[in-house]
């Protein structure tokens, strides 16, 4: 049996957008308090019992999400043809951490993006 840890780290940020072709409230310029988890995934524990640095994904992940805080999402480049989701976003999301973090021991497994206390979507890959 294959043994897993996942290392997850949560981080905040607050952002605008609105969903074009919606209708409803949120065709309307909006804004959320954006919460990400982030989800890293190895099999072995590093030789101080570790399976990747906490401190390294936050780092990591903060500087990813400064490119959104304070931002209307809709005006970002990745934006530019698709709508600033909450599916979208943590699509992106995951694709950028991973090419910071990903290795041959260590790989993003997930992301999970809420835009309210009550809603999240999950992202990832197999």
């Amino acid at each position: 049996m294959r043994e897993f840890y996942d290392v997850c780290v949560r981080a905040h940020f607050s952002a605008a957008h609105f969903l074009k072709d919606y209708e409803g409230n949120c065709a309307r310029l909006h804004g959320h308090n954006w919460d990400v988890e982030a989800f890293v995934r190895c099999e072995k524990l590093n030789e101080l019992g570790l399976a990747v640095d906490f401190r390294d994904v936050k780092s990591a992940l903060k500087q990813i999400l400064e490119d959104f805080d304070h931002k209307n999402l809709n005006d970002l480049p990745m934006f530019r043809n698709q709508n600033p989701s909450s599916e979208n976003l943590a699509r992106i999301l995951y694709k950028l951490l991973g090419k910071k973090l990903n290795t041959e021991e260590v790989r993003v497994s997930k992301i999970r993006v809420s835009e309210t206390p009550d809603t999240a979507v999950f992202y990832w890959e197999e």
